[in-house]
């Protein structure tokens, strides 16, 4: 969810990342480990923006690889454990201006 607060041009910047991620992640998570988990968005300063999916049963490198092309140059990851079976994979993306 967009904060109605924020400056447009941050609401701008993180649709255009939800965009990205709803037309890309299909080919970057093929086995469906990402689509379909609770993910919540959320602003931060400096600008960013944190996605953060839950409930992930397992992850591979070559498909965080995947999303963060889908994201950015500008963009990072981290896996950490939810439960003993689940994981919790978080990106956090610098949000700039589109040229």
């Amino acid at each position: 969810m967009t904060d109605p607060t924020r400056p447009p041009d941050i609401t701008d910047m993180v649709a255009a990342v939800r965009a990205r991620l709803d037309e890309g992640l299909a080919i970057a998570d093929p086995h469906h480990r990402l689509r379909g988990r609770p993910v919540v968005f959320r602003t931060l300063g400096g600008p960013a923006l944190e996605i953060v999916y839950r409930d992930v049963t397992r992850i591979e490198e070559s498909e965080v690889v995947a999303v963060k092309r889908l994201l950015g140059p500008h963009s990072h990851c981290t896996v950490e454990p939810q439960t003993a079976e689940t994981l919790i994979v978080r990106f956090i993306v610098a949000l700039e201006p589109e040229r």
